[in-house]
């Protein structure tokens, strides 16, 4: 694992309690019956998704970085697979809580716009990955077709 992807997941990991937080704030609103949460189902609709995504896009950011390092990608590309599904983790929950923050919001404001930019960042890092990973999955296939045409066994020789 490269020192890159290797500090991005220390980072990730530090940052998943205060998602965890998140909820038990969302859990004692709903509890506590707090005025402009549970009174507002706008609010503690969007709060809820925003909860959702934060942690989902969390742990998929953990589990894209396992495979950053074996894609065929330049710098660039690792870097926009690397980065673009926490920056989704940060600027769609942030859509959802901030378009709302008032208590007394009835409609999101124009902060609901952060989730399509966030949606873009993590379109990106989930294509990269994966042509990164299509294409370095191609190589193997043809460096083991070339160790077959020389005579050799593709399950003990090495690609040349």
């Amino acid at each position: 694992m490269s020192r890159e992807t290797r500090m991005s997941a220390g980072i990730l990991l530090i940052v998943l309690p205060s998602v965890m937080y998140g909820g038990l704030s969302l859990l004692s609103f709903l509890t506590m019956r707090s005025p402009g949460y549970a009174d507002n189902p706008l609010r503690h609709d969007l709060w809820r998704a925003g909860h959702a995504h934060a942690g989902v896009y969390l742990i998929l950011s953990l589990v894209m970085l396992r495979y950053v390092d074996e894609a065929a990608l330049s710098p660039f590309w690792k870097w926009i697979a690397r980065t673009g599904a926490p920056i989704a983790a940060i600027l769609i929950p942030a859509a959802f809580f901030l378009s709302v923050v008032s208590p007394k919001a009835t409609a999101p404001n124009g902060l609901i716009n952060l989730a399509y930019l966030g949606a873009l960042f993590l379109a990106a890092a989930v294509l990269s990955l994966g042509v990164g990973l299509v294409r370095a999955a191609r190589r193997m296939d043809q460096g083991s077709q070339k160790i077959l045409a020389r005579g050799g066994d593709s399950q003990l020789d090495p690609p040349a």
